[in-house]
């Protein structure tokens, strides 16, 4: 989980991501995003939708292993974050 953590902040620091479930839903939709990262206590409902757009779309996904609060917290933001996506990944391996 560390090294995920840390590509996942360098993402944020030095490529584009797109944070909260409209913008990545607007990233899979058009076909921006190369990664969907999930935190893993989230509802349901959003794990299970946007994992099917992201599935259909082609497009990998991840779980992050702390909840939403944590991954909020990893992307330098002072609020929850369920879902993000990586549309570039700057100066992170996490597309690799």
């Amino acid at each position: 989980m560390a090294d995920l953590s840390n590509d996942i902040r360098l993402a944020v620091d030095s490529g584009r991501v797109a944070l909260g479930l409209k913008k990545v839903e607007g990233s899979i939709k058009d076909n921006s995003a190369k990664l969907v990262i999930l935190a893993s206590i989230n509802k349901k409902e959003i794990t299970q939708d946007i994992m099917h757009m992201a599935k259909v779309a082609g497009i990998k996904t991840a779980t992050y292993e702390g909840d939403s609060m944590q991954l909020g917290a990893i992307c330098g933001k002072p609020y929850s974050v369920a879902v993000l996506s990586v549309i570039e990944q700057g100066n992170s391996k996490i597309l690799e």
